[in-house]
């Protein structure tokens, strides 16, 4: 069964209870199918089930539609993501309602006698009743804790199907790094070919060790959602099925279907557009923000001029052209992150935790850049000093700094950073450019030599330019899986190169009432109630 969720609405004032349909394919399973335990229906059932659950409240947010009395008693609002249960529970931390574990993991699972290293992983056992199912989730390029605390749907379906959770951590990140302060000298060892044989191993071993022969089904967002689905593909036996949030797995070369490369880029354009909900200007003075800055910065006036209508630091770097291509850069990262975050509530995930975005981060970011600004260096000036503004509902989501650093991140951040152009040179190199045309930035086109020369440099690696599509198969391997749910937020750039479309010819009609309006980043997985 391969389920997919598109989003399919358009901005605001759209007929969010309009008839949709979302197609439940069904085909044979290679391996041990989940129906040895709860049937054909069962699966359907559980898996549309917990999805759905997740998707119902979707229509009314945004909407002036009201909910129905029996939908505001299922889904209690509240603030915060973390705190929803079904249990009426309202801990400040998932955390303290879970065991943290260290299992022994092989370092290299294709190699005989390989050393090894110890992967985290936690176990919330509290909703699990005889019969229940696994969650598992699918852990990515981060410290597991900030998924245990953000993905809501997991924590708001356990009760219901009996499930233990169990949140797994990609090697090489959070507690799971091998080698210690020696890591960088063992990067071979970072891969998802390996990080799929550990969550294999490690539900083979839970699965063994409490002597349940239960169904696993597995949650990732993003590249926790490109692995979840890989997962489900390359050991069908050990995942019975995935739920992939926002998981951009047609981003490669080497697919028999192109993908536009500068999609990324124009997503985030429509975010930060009136359709979107946005300002009216917004995207067209973010569009003449760079070149004003590149002007800026031919002479050491004005650069000084920038520097202060920017808000930038003393200390900050901006004596040449490449200092203003970093500046450049930097500013357009907030607005990716942004739209990425775009949530309908306030939330901590994208600042990894340590603060928090508004509601509607983009829209309140362009919110700065709502006017029309004279065609004078003092309406450059002008919109330069809003441009800032608008860039510090991201880098000052604190609200407490008097002027940006271009680059300060935590040791911790800095490291996943590192960690993940690591796997991007290594397997996942998916490039994205931008026309400053069809979408709100400049002229960069791609350009490879300079991506290559990038990896060597920090690496001593070449990019490996269609590798994930000749491993997993890019838009054939979707042809022959089954049992994954794919969903996507028109918000969202990742949704640029998701799943938007059946690639299975028989199914059956899950009919509902329900629009799945334009979510963002992994929000499938996040709180009902926020969404």
């Amino acid at each position: 069964m391969l389920f997919i969720a598109q989003n399919s609405s358009k901005g605001e004032g759209v007929d969010m209870l309009s008839e949709e349909k979302t197609p439940i394919l069904l085909v044979e399973d290679e391996g041990r199918s989940i129906t040895d335990h709860l049937g054909r229906s069962g699966f359907a059932v559980l898996l549309s089930g917990v999805i759905m659950s997740a998707l119902l409240l979707v229509g009314f947010q945004g909407s002036n539609t009201t909910a129905s009395s029996a939908l505001q008693d299922k889904f209690l609002p509240s603030s915060e993501v973390d705190n929803v249960l079904n249990t009426g529970a309202r801990p400040t931390n998932l955390i303290e309602q879970c065991d943290e574990k260290f299992f022994t993991q092989t370092l290299d699972h294709f190699d005989v006698g390989a050393p090894t290293y110890q992967q985290r992983y936690f176990v919330c056992d509290n909703h699990f009743k005889p019969g229940g199912v696994m969650f598992f989730y699918v852990g990515n390029e981060a410290d597991v804790e900030l998924y245990l605390n953000h993905t809501g749907l997991m924590w708001e379906n356990a009760d219901e199907f009996g499930a233990m959770l169990v949140f797994a951590e990609h090697r090489y990140f959070g507690k799971s790094v091998p080698f210690g302060k020696a890591v960088t000298k063992h990067m071979k060892y970072l891969s998802t070919e390996q990080a799929l044989a550990d969550y294999a191993v490690l539900i083979t071993y839970l699965k063994t060790e409490w002597k349940l022969d239960i169904p696993v089904i597995g949650f990732g967002g993003s590249y926790g959602g490109m692995l979840g689905s890989w997962f489900r593909m390359k050991y069908p036996h050990i995942i019975d099925g995935v739920i992939a949030a926002s998981a951009p797995i047609l981003s490669y070369f080497g697919d028999e279907v192109a993908h536009d490369l500068g999609g990324y880029a124009q997503v985030a354009t429509f975010t930060a557009s009136p359709a979107a909900g946005s300002a009216e200007n917004c995207v067209s003075n973010i569009r003449r923000a760079w070149p004003a800055m590149k002007a800026l910065g031919k002479t050491t006036d004005g650069r000084r001029k920038l520097k202060q209508a920017l808000s930038l630091c003393a200390d900050t770097p901006l004596d040449t052209e490449e200092d203003i291509d970093v500046l450049m850069e930097w500013a357009r990262d907030s607005f990716y992150s942004m739209a990425m975050g775009n949530y309908p509530y306030p939330s901590s995930y994208i600042m990894n935790g340590v603060s928090e975005l508004p509601a509607y981060p983009m829209r309140v970011a362009c919110s700065h850049l709502h006017d029309a600004f004279d065609d004078t260096e003092e309406g450059e000036l002008e919109l330069l000093r809003a441009f800032s503004k608008t860039v510090g509902v991201y880098y000052n989501s604190t609200d407490d700094k008097e002027c940006f650093q271009l680059s300060a991140p935590s040791d911790e951040d800095a490291m996943d950073s590192n960690f993940w152009d690591y796997i991007y040179c290594a397997e996942l190199y998916g490039p994205t450019t931008t026309d400053g045309v069809k979408d709100m930035f400049w002229s960069a086109p791609w350009n490879f030599s300079t991506d290559n020369a990038s990896c060597h440099a920090e690496w001593d690696i070449d990019a490996r330019i269609m590798w994930p599509t000749i491993h997993y198969g890019g838009r054939r391997f979707l042809e022959v899986s089954s049992n994954i749910v794919f969903s996507n937020g028109n918000y969202d750039p990742c949704s640029a190169t998701g799943v938007l479309q059946n690639y299975r010819t028989r199914w059956l009609p899950c009919i509902s009432k329900v629009a799945l309006t334009t979510l963002t980043s992994c929000s499938a997985t996040h709180s009902t109630h926020s969404r």
